[in-house]
């Protein structure tokens, strides 16, 4: 069997939302005629909307395909073992021309048992905010399930959650459990596991175009909130230019920020495929057989067989992942 000797890049899969707007297409080229555009899916195997290879000699074929195919060449040997043809991580951009609902997602154990699904820990990286944007993460305060359902009862769950202004090159780990929201304003990549799994549990009373307001979900929610959940949600980081700075280390995964304006050979030690998203400028990732270009919002799949690498590039800022 042929092993993976180049890097893949996949078609986005671009998703309207209520809460959507242009910016994908104006600052990363992601092109659409809808005006509503609020993630664009950069690699996906959720059911349904599985990444499909944008060119290259395995041009069309899925993600799924491909792990079926090369199994252990492409995710990892300990990762195949582990996931088995399920692709464990979803990589996202998000625009939020609007504020996102308030929500939370479930852990492994509450996701397989209702939905048969993973749970859905993730990351979130600004990439861009306007003057005074915030996320919401978190309550301002500990609160009890009592106090957090009158809340909910009476519309006022805003005012017991925490908002954190945000800055370009912000980064927050969400665990499972806790509370959170993309605020207007912001652009943002995320790094999250395979899952789709959302519990909405505040959506500002806002309505569709019907006239009817979206579903929540605050039966499934009260048993997934964490209650407990702590302020140590945002993440302090290096920013060493030319070297691996670690953002992220989780038993789903591992995410670097790398600020590169020099040419960087890479031997890869990890068993595990590689994922690159480019956030600033550009770069090119080159093989023996290949040439992989990487502009502002891109993102590119290093299969875990494929070992060695050159990053070539005068300025980039990239996030590294792998499991």
């Amino acid at each position: 069997m042929n092993t993976l000797t180049e890097p893949i890049v996949f078609e986005p899969i671009l998703k309207s939302k209520i809460w959507g707007g242009q910016k994908l297409n104006k600052l990363f080229n992601k092109k659409s005629d809808a005006p509503d555009i609020g993630e664009s899916w950069e690699i996906s195997d959720v059911e349904g909307d599985t990444s499909i290879v944008a060119l290259g000699k395995h041009k069309n074929q899925s993600l799924k395909t491909l792990i079926n195919t090369y199994k252990g060449d492409l995710m990892g040997e300990k990762n195949y073992t582990r996931f088995g043809n399920k692709f464990p991580l979803l990589i996202k951009f998000i625009d939020a021309k609007q504020d996102l609902s308030i929500q939370l997602h479930p852990n492994d154990k509450l996701a397989a048992e209702r939905h048969n699904s993973f749970g859905k820990t993730e990351m979130w990286h600004v990439l861009e905010a306007k003057k005074e944007s915030n996320l919401i993460v978190g309550f301002k305060s500990q609160i009890d399930r009592e106090t957090y359902l009158q809340h909910v009862k009476n519309k006022t769950l805003p005012q017991a959650l925490n908002f954190d202004q945000v800055n370009p090159g912000d980064t927050y780990f969400i665990k499972t459990g806790l509370v959170h929201a993309i605020g207007a304003g912001v652009v943002l990549a995320e790094i999250q596991q395979t899952s789709d799994i959302t519990y909405r549990i505040y959506d500002w009373d806002r309505k569709d175009q019907d006239g009817n307001e979206r579903e929540l979900h605050n039966d499934l929610a009260i048993d997934a909130i964490d209650f407990e959940a702590k302020n140590d949600f945002r993440i302090n980081y290096s920013k060493t230019k030319n070297a691996q700075n670690k953002l992220v280390s989780c038993p789903y995964f591992t995410t670097n920020y790398l600020h590169l304006d020099e040419k960087i050979s890479k031997t890869k030690t990890v068993d595990s495929f590689l994922i690159y998203i480019c956030t600033e400028g550009s770069a090119e990732i080159k093989t023996p057989n290949s040439s992989t270009k990487l502009s502002k919002g891109s993102t590119v799949l290093i299969p875990a067989s494929l070992k060695q690498f050159d990053l070539v590039t005068k300025n980039a800022k990239l996030l590294e992942v792998y499991v």
